[in-house]
């Protein structure tokens, strides 16, 4: 089976990052398509959106310290296909402890080696450390979720100065996807502008797909589900349909 990692990452917070990696996994998952959803968030959001409760173990801390191996982590989800590697707060230690490891920036890639499934997501932590290097260095390629908000293309500059330094220096295969613009408002100017700049700067790596601001989106993870789950008529869902119909495209193009 052909297997694409794809690293959700952007080093903010509250841009969206959790909601499209778990409803992005959920909608690509079939019985025929598995996804593995990697929580590298020591947060553990999208453990919980998936209604996992985070005192689990083990986790991606014990998978990635060779503690357990990757299938006896793995748990499957409420939807059919959609797998979840989940996370808790015990992973904060492992930016500190992956120091001394050999090869630190490659743990991660190790453990999914034996990872079968078509996709693999990972939602990677709200920072540049060394949890989001290790996801850079086992993906193929990235997916950016910005939101359309005053500050957002602020510290993009940084984000992808990271990844084109580990592209040179330990992943070569590594590749920007696309940009997804999320927590939309078509009522604001201001909206209208950030897609605007966003399309000047990343041109047709922007994906067509806007997420919306929705309320069914961002109350379905307090129900620990996807938006497909709470409510699969919403615009939520629908944008997710279409994002996810983006990054198939993409993927085998």
């Amino acid at each position: 089976m052909k297997q694409t990692i794809i690293a959700v990452i952007n080093q903010k917070g509250g841009v969206g990052k959790t909601t499209t990696a778990t409803n992005l996994a959920a909608q690509l998952a079939s019985e025929s398509t598995p996804v593995l959803l990697v929580d590298l968030d020591p947060q553990g959001n999208a453990t919980s959106g998936l209604g996992i409760d985070r005192e689990v173990e083990p986790t991606t801390y014990e998978v990635l310290f060779g503690q357990t191996t990757l299938d006896q982590a793995v748990r499957p989800a409420e939807r059919e296909g959609l797998y979840i590697l989940p996370a808790n707060a015990n992973l904060a230690a492992a930016e500190v402890e992956l120091v001394s490891q050999l090869q630190r920036e490659y743990v991660l890639r190790r453990a999914l080696e034996t990872a079968a499934y078509a996709y693999v997501i990972i939602d990677c932590p709200p920072a540049l450390g060394l949890l989001t290097i290790n996801a850079l260095s086992a993906a193929d390629a990235i997916l950016i979720p910005v939101q359309s908000e005053y500050y957002a293309l602020e510290g993009l500059g940084q984000l992808l100065a990271t990844v084109q330094r580990v592209k040179e220096a330990l992943n070569p295969n590594l590749d920007l996807l696309g940009v997804a613009l999320t927590m939309y408002d078509k009522r604001t100017s201001l909206s209208e502008q950030v897609m605007h700049e966003l399309e000047n700067h990343f041109g047709d790596k922007l994906f067509k797909t806007v997420i919306p601001r929705n309320v069914r989106l961002a109350e379905a993870p307090s129900f620990g589900k996807t938006i497909f789950e709470h409510d699969r008529w919403s615009k939520g869902a629908r944008a997710y349909k279409s994002l996810a119909k983006e990054v198939t495209k993409r993927v085998n193009g």
